[in-house]
């Protein structure tokens, strides 16, 4: 749902990379595997990072601290939806360094001169790189998710979830009108604060199935064999 409704959003920031995906031949069938072969990529980049950032998940609720990630992951994204946005920017914590950037946009520029469906799949996975706010929103779920297989599949759907307007757009983007991209664009930061919500609500360990389950962390054992 992240993925989804944020697409407007991936359209803004991405748009421009997904209409210039270089083609071998004028055909619609290569056109399509190849727009889809890019957004597979950026959903496996994703994943990786998931993978990562699941990790991270998995040794706090072990420490116990699970919950209160979540809690501070829905806080961070109401701050980044209410806070001006000159005060918003200095709270992308994951914020990569500018020579990063410019390496990918290196990597780009080498990839773009090259004419092939294959091509658009290494382009996709580089693209899942590029600085994000919709990502580091998926980001803290990953987090939150507490393990680092979850925290994949957490990512990996969240970038499934942005393919079908990705898709569409790159085939067909110029059609799409801008009033209708800015109305839609309007509609993101009400998601985002009902985001922020469910993450807070998950925090508080409700015992409400799916939205703010019973989480426990392990305990010690009273009854522990003592080894002398």
């Amino acid at each position: 749902m992240i993925g989804l409704f944020g697409s407007f959003h991936c359209i803004g920031m991405c748009g421009p990379i997904a209409l210039a995906l270089p083609v071998q031949k004028n055909k619609t069938t290569d056109l399509i595997i190849g727009r889809v072969l890019y957004n597979v990529g950026r959903a496996i980049t994703y994943a990786a990072i998931g993978v990562v950032f699941g990790l991270i998940g998995q040794s706090l609720s072990l420490a116990g601290l699970q919950q209160s990630v979540s809690i501070f992951a829905g806080v961070l994204i109401l701050l980044m939806v209410l806070l001006p946005s000159k005060y918003a920017q200095r709270i992308y914590l994951l914020k990569p360094a500018y020579g990063f950037t410019n390496f990918l946009k290196r990597k780009f520029g080498a990839l773009f001169r090259r004419k092939s469906i294959g091509t658009t799949f290494y382009i996709g996975l580089l693209n899942g790189f590029l600085p994000c706010g919709l990502v580091y929103i998926a980001v803290a779920g990953a987090i939150a998710s507490g393990n680092f297989l979850d925290g994949a599949t957490y990512m990996f759907v969240f970038g499934l979830g942005t393919l079908p307007m990705m898709l569409a757009f790159s085939l067909a983007g110029n059609f799409i009108g801008l009033n209708v991209r800015k109305y839609i664009n309007k509609m993101i930061p009400a998601f985002m604060i009902v985001l922020a919500f469910l993450f807070i609500l998950r925090g508080m360990n409700l015992g409400i199935p799916y939205i703010s389950p019973m989480l426990q962390s392990p305990d010690i054992s009273s009854e522990a064999v003592i080894c002398h």
